[in-house]
């Protein structure tokens, strides 16, 4: 079952798909999730507040998919295939998972604040939506990590991992032909596995 704050998350990214972030409501995503807008305000504590839970959901939505891909193989490089698709089609489910992978930011979309939201404030750590939010090069970082760490750590995995996260988000600014994939350029990039003698 979901929660209040999920159903809310929901609502809102509904109501950013229809409009700008600035024409969005409370009370309109409130009245959408079906719940009041004193349940709204008590999760999130502002507009903002929900802005930037809409933008840690959007990252840990990415990450999750990593480690989905990452798991989904058992051939290093066909996992690194995978993650390199993930990332591609992640930036296209939307403009705010765009952003979010790229840093590319327009005025539709709520402000990215990336610094943490003061404890002195006292909202609760939901309305802190945990912390920072990561940059695109920290979420490039983290994503890096995952598949350094889900590969063994074999010797030189950090730099062929950065490449292949890289080349699906460059596959995401730069789509490539038609036909040709994410994962396809990773396979045509890496050299297959080579077994012990």
């Amino acid at each position: 079952m979901r929660t209040a704050r999920e159903t809310l998350l929901e609502a809102a990214g509904r109501a950013l798909e229809r409009e700008s972030w600035a024409a969005v409501r409370m009370v309109d995503v409130a009245a959408d999730a079906g719940v009041s807008r004193q349940t709204l305000y008590n999760e999130f504590g502002s507009k903002e507040g929900l802005g930037r839970a809409l933008v840690r959901r959007e990252a840990d939505a990415y990450l999750a998919g990593v480690d989905r891909a990452l798991a989904s193989h058992a051939d290093p490089r066909e996992r690194l295939a995978a993650v390199a698709e993930w990332t591609a089609r992640a930036g296209r489910r939307g403009p705010l998972a765009r952003a979010v992978l790229t840093g590319c930011w327009t005025d539709r979309l709520p402000s990215p604040v990336l610094t943490a939201v003061p404890s002195s404030t006292g909202a609760p750590a939901q309305r802190r939506a945990d912390g920072a939010l990561p940059s695109p090069g920290e979420l490039v970082a983290s994503a890096r990590e995952r598949a350094v760490a889900a590969l063994g750590s074999p010797p030189g995995a950090g730099r062929v991992c950065e490449f292949a996260l890289r080349l699906g988000l460059s596959c995401l600014l730069a789509p490539p032909p038609p036909g040709t994939s994410a994962a396809d350029l990773v396979r045509t990039t890496l050299p297959p596995r080579r077994e012990p003698a």
